[in-house]
């Protein structure tokens, strides 16, 4: 192996890729902090404990060593979200708090959202809230950042897990089992479902099977309504996506409906949604909501937010 040459999944930019990228960035936090989005630097390794929280997702793209001066267990940090949670609970406020960063971080592996292992992950997440006007605004800021990216002509594709969180309810699952469903539903594999539902038993197997296919325009909301007319957690979700529904109406956006979405961790709580353009072959920019993200730090707050790989987009603006 040549000494120069880097490991598996792991790339850089240089020379007019770089000098683009960084263009790119400053536009971007221009952006952020004048719709009073406060800029942040989470460091790069923490302890594992405060990067893991509850998901499963995260733990497996964690780098994680033991710390020679400490002796703990550390970790690199594979997503930004978590640390978000913690800063926002240090800070302890009761107020609506709003957060952007740019960074890079590290994966064991790539995923089907980053191509790479070392993304740089810019975003913006807004804490305090649970009212349907702050998944508005992120939405409309994600939208902003992929015009600065020049990449127009997107489609939001909408979902709420609340919807699948309301079934599995229902359910008496393991955490692996439970774990195998949603990787089933994440990859819309109608043949893997009928398969899981042969094996175990299941409460609502019809439900499920309805569930991975509600797709497409707005009747669905209208078919899912029906649906789970026996749901009161599914109803008060398809309910939240109608009121986006609503409130993305006249400002020209593209919209679609994906019912059984499940974004890759495990810590979203309701509305989820992907951004899309017909010259990438996946999403752009996805985020969602993930309420009560910081309990693990003694703040359980609101919260709602989205991401994109900027060393990726820049390299296609």
């Amino acid at each position: 192996m040549k000494t120069w040459q880097l490991p598996e999944g792991i790339d850089e930019l240089s020379g007019n890729q770089a000098l683009n990228f960084e263009m790119l960035r400053r536009q971007l936090i221009d952006l952020y902090t004048d719709k009073g989005f406060g800029l942040v630097i989470p460091p790069m390794v923490e302890h594992v404990d405060s990067l893991l929280l509850t998901s499963d997702s995260v733990n497996e793209k964690t780098f994680k060593f033991l710390d020679p001066v400490s002796g703990k267990m550390l970790g690199v940090h594979a997503d930004i979200t978590p640390q978000i949670a913690r800063i926002d609970a240090r800070r302890a406020s009761n107020n609506i708090e709003k957060y952007c960063y740019i960074n890079s971080i590290l994966q064991t592996r790539a995923d089907d959202f980053y191509d790479s292992r070392s993304p740089i992950q810019a975003g913006a997440e807004l804490y305090g809230s649970n009212d349907i006007s702050a998944d508005v605004e992120v939405i409309e800021l994600m939208l902003d950042s992929l015009k600065i990216l020049s990449i127009e002509s997107v489609v939001i594709s909408l979902g709420n897990v609340a919807i699948f969180d309301a079934l599995i309810a229902q359910e008496n699952l393991d955490s692996d089992q439970t774990t195998e469903l949603r990787h089933i539903f994440a990859h819309r594999s109608s043949p893997d479902l009928v398969t899981f539902t042969q094996q175990h038993s299941l409460v609502n197997t019809a439900l499920f099977e309805a569930l991975i296919k509600l797709e497409g325009e707005r009747v669905v909301l209208d078919q899912a309504i029906a649906l789970f007319a026996d749901f009161p957690d599914a109803l008060k979700a398809i309910q939240d996506l109608q009121a986006i529904d609503q409130a993305l109406k006249g400002k020209n956006i593209q919209v679609s409906y994906d019912l059984a979405e499940l974004q890759t961790y495990e810590y979203h709580t309701g509305i989820v949604f992907s951004a899309y353009n017909q010259n990438y072959s996946k999403a752009l920019a996805q985020g969602g909501r993930y309420n009560g993200i910081g309990e693990s730090f003694g703040q359980s707050r609101a919260a709602t937010g989205f991401s994109f790989d900027l060393k990726f987009l820049s390299q296609s603006s």
